[in-house]
């Protein structure tokens, strides 16, 4: 029994996604959880997985072991002596062994221990890499089309999602991974609502994602959601909210060592808010910090995939956001020519939300016929975007450029009538 024993230990543990030194450190923090003086070294680990028969835990080792797995000590493949009984039986309802009463009384309610007795399918760290492909997905299909045909796509992915939390056989560790997709998910659902509305949606899936993040204790994930919640709170006029999102983001990022594409987005954020007061000066201070961490090196697999957007591009549209409010358009078509030569392929809908916004701010600027020119070549590129938040600026510069007696004002004005009933736009 020894022999097997040891086998079933590292299979529990592979299982489980863990490799050595992840488990001591899973352990470490189970143990910090649960408030009890054990520990564990990758050495110890070995012996436990190799030796036969393994040795036998202390009792302190066992409590945490049996937090870890959900697994009584025995189950593992450890002689436990007849004097020497399982914690999960000591927590379970009424002496009962329920695995499920086992985990809320550890407090790990939010890591979804794998469940024996459930019956329905089995979900492993290749299932959960295929979910992730999915989201990744709906990255693409906003960056493409914009945020309307990816909200279709992401309903069916969180049903997908849903299901599986609530039907599947999973360990702890890929039950976490799960509820990291959806938060993941609930973020870019919220980012949709922004994008084409209706802003209530927008603000609720926001706050299912911080929910959700808050609950397995993932910082990164729960800044992603602040993230979106402070463009949102801006939009519905909630500046208290969006200022406080901020702060909370910036000790988050602070307590999780965020690297400086994830303050960087944060500082954008502070910009924003800045700009939606009417603080200029502090909006100056934001964006100087944003092209602080901008210049910091950083390898691209430490930032999280819902980061990887900000860098030099939003800095240059930002800064020229600063200066349209203040009323000095000439100042922000520079920026807004670099934020717009800087995107790269794939940015379909950004490349035409920016470009819109260039040439408004040439028809503020009074350069008229090439702001039409700009404006032409949004009509005439957007092709399969449908966002709202796009159509609303174009209406707008239709208004505006109705307004002036020439030529090139009256072409775009007809090209843009004809998008709409030919529903492009």
């Amino acid at each position: 029994m020894a022999g097997s024993g040891a086998s079933k230990l590292a299979r529990l543990r592979k299982e489980a996604g863990y490799t050595q030194a992840t488990c001591v450190a899973a352990f470490a923090q189970e143990a910090a959880r649960l408030r009890i003086d054990a520990s564990v070294s990758v050495r110890q680990l070995r012996r436990w997985e190799s030796k036969s028969p393994p040795p036998l835990p202390h009792p302190g080792q066992q409590a945490v072991l049996e937090a870890l797995f959900g697994l009584p000590l025995a189950e593992m493949g450890f002689d436990v002596p007849i004097h020497r009984p399982a914690t999960v039986q000591l927590i379970g309802d009424e002496g009962e062994v329920k695995r499920r009463a086992f985990v809320a009384g550890t407090g790990a309610v939010a890591a979804a221990v794998v469940l024996p007795d459930r019956r329905g399918p089995r979900i492993g760290i290749s299932d959960v890499t295929a979910l992730q492909d999915q989201l990744a997905n709906l990255y693409a299909v906003d960056h493409r089309s914009g945020g309307i045909p990816a909200k279709a796509r992401a309903r069916q992915l969180e049903q997908d999602l849903t299901r599986t939390l609530k039907n599947a056989v999973y360990t702890a560790k890929v039950g976490r991974d799960l509820q990291a997709l959806l938060s993941e998910l609930h973020s870019n659902k919220a980012w949709y609502g922004y994008d084409s509305g209706p802003i209530d949606e927008a603000r609720t899936s926001s706050l299912e994602a911080l929910t959700t993040a808050q609950l397995i204790g993932d910082e990164l994930l729960q800044i992603s959601a602040l993230d979106t919640l402070v463009l949102i709170d801006i939009k519905a006029d909630r500046a208290w909210e969006a200022a406080s999102a901020v702060e909370t983001a910036y000790g988050l990022a602070s307590r999780a060592g965020a690297g400086p594409a994830v303050h960087l987005v944060i500082a954008l954020r502070e910009a924003n808010v800045s700009l939606h007061v009417g603080d200029t000066a502090a909006a100056r201070r934001a964006l100087s910090r944003a092209l602080f961490y901008q210049s910091r090196d950083e390898a691209v697999e430490e930032v999280p995939h819902w980061a990887r957007f900000a860098g030099s591009v939003e800095i240059d549209y930002a800064t020229a956001d600063m200066y349209t409010r203040a009323g000095k358009p000439p100042r922000a078509v520079p920026f807004l020519r670099a934020a717009v030569d800087g995107l790269g392929g794939g940015y379909a809908r950004n490349t035409a939300w920016y470009r819109s916004k260039l040439a408004s701010t040439l028809l503020d600027a009074g350069e008229v016929e090439e702001a039409c020119t700009e404006m032409a070549t949004v009509i005439q590129s957007c092709g399969d975007i449908t966002s709202h938040r796009l159509t609303g600026r174009i209406r707008a510069f239709q208004k505006s450029v109705e307004t002036i007696d020439a030529p090139v004002a009256r072409d775009v004005s007809g090209l843009i009538n004809e998008a709409m009933r030919g529903g492009r736009v």
